[in-house]
């Protein structure tokens, strides 16, 4: 029980620690959302499309700007902790490792949801569709936690890397597809009122996506910040 207080005490001084450090430079944050918002303008004005079908193209624009700018914030998270040596100082520090990989994905996670809640407002707005549902904010809470989960492992490898801003989106995107087709798949059903039945077997794939790949990385976090 004491070594289970210590991490989830470890894990949330991570967390806080990113939070305050965003607070101040608010470089994360203003990169991803800059990003989504331009991508969601190019959008906008590039498919003069009718109703029906900019409904139909609804989850793949919300995915492509969630995954660009989840990629970029997970890059600049990494990147900072790298140039300013704070990554150096988390591994010397007498805790589990993977409360450092813990804190890092839980607080990515938190800027990617917070990017979510200020651009789909927006496109709402701008493509004239209704998406304050429960049910697709279910999808992109599963499938950002699914996203970061594995970003962040990824990132924690590339940022050794002189190209880590190329490397980063070349490991990760192969190993994320099920997870982007899975949420694609999912937001379309629910953008459609399909029946939950159709639904299912997408978040079914989420679920099972999220808790293999953050038990993955909790396994092999620790030899992957050794190397």
């Amino acid at each position: 029980m004491t070594s289970l207080r210590r991490f989830l005490r470890a894990t949330l001084a991570v967390i806080w620690k990113d939070l305050a450090a965003e607070m101040r430079s608010r470089e994360i944050i203003s990169s991803m959302l800059v990003f989504a918002l331009l991508v969601i303008f190019i959008f906008n004005f590039a498919l003069e499309l009718n109703a029906q079908v900019r409904s139909e193209v609804t989850s793949g624009v919300i995915w492509v700007t969630l995954a660009f700018a989840g990629t970029l914030g997970l890059n600049r998270s990494m990147a900072m902790e790298k140039d300013r040596g704070c990554l150096d100082g988390l591994l010397l520090a007498p805790v589990d490792r993977t409360a450092i990989y813990f804190g890092k994905t839980l607080a990515n996670f938190l800027f990617m949801l917070l990017v979510a809640a200020i651009v789909l407002p927006l496109y709402s707005l701008f493509y004239n569709q209704n998406l304050f549902i429960p049910g697709l904010w279910l999808v992109i809470l599963l499938g950002s936690l699914g996203y970061v989960g594995t970003g962040t492992l990824l990132s924690s490898m590339a940022v050794q890397a002189r190209t880590r801003d190329i490397l980063l989106p070349i490991l990760l995107f192969p190993v994320i597809i099920p997870v982007l087709v899975a949420a694609v798949k999912a937001s379309s059903a629910y953008l459609q009122a399909a029946a939950f039945v159709d639904i299912q077997p997408w978040l079914t794939l989420l679920v099972v996506y999220d808790v293999v790949f953050l038990s993955l990385a909790f396994m092999v976090f620790d030899f992957v910040v050794e190397e």
